[in-house]
């Protein structure tokens, strides 16, 4: 599954989900999760009935598809939470409790985006990883404007302000980028 852009794969879900290592029995949560829970339903399969992902939005009409798509297609392992990502404490999920959290294509939307990273880190457990993906700061056709995307090297120095370990950081596809944390 991916997202396409003209002809093109604009996302690879299954790269950038193997990137990020989740498995069997993980609990994950995708932090601004989109109508479409492009990265919420095949995270879903990949942590089988014994894994919970949850599906992070501040839009309710957002957490509403999701919640009715998931129904329609029974999976019991979605669990929709309305959330600000950008106020600490705000995401009603235990902190310390997910194996892998991440951010795609959020952070952009976003002038909070060390809060932003500050929340995605405190629900993780000890060894849990937070994957950030992001549009490069490259001339594209389509995106955010260049003044909207967000640097590389802020999402690291952001993540090593929060005592995050870098682990490894990708080429997501031709327009945006990956970088990958331990906690």
């Amino acid at each position: 599954m991916a997202y396409l852009a003209g002809n093109s794969v604009l996302l690879d879900v299954n790269y950038i989900l193997r990137k990020a290592g989740i498995g069997e029995e993980m609990r994950v949560a995708a932090l601004g999760c989109g109508a479409s829970g492009h990265f919420v339903f095949p995270s879903a399969e990949l942590v089988g009935k014994g894994g919970l992902v949850y599906a992070v939005d501040i839009l309710k009409p957002v957490l509403e598809n999701i919640k009715r798509r998931a129904k329609l297609e029974n999976y019991e392992n979605i669990e929709t939470v309305w959330s600000n990502l950008e106020i600490f404490n705000a995401t009603k999920i235990e902190s310390g409790s997910l194996d892998v959290d991440f951010l795609i294509n959020t952070m952009y939307q976003s002038h909070k985006r060390g809060e932003m990273m500050r929340e995605a880190a405190r629900l993780l457990k000890k060894d849990g990883r937070l994957l950030i993906v992001e549009w490069k700061n490259i001339a594209s056709p389509f995106g955010p404007p260049p003044s909207e995307r967000v640097d590389i090297s802020q999402v690291k120095a952001v993540g090593k302000k929060l005592g995050l370990n870098l682990q490894a950081e990708f080429d997501a596809g031709q327009f945006h980028y990956g970088v990958l944390f331990s906690k």
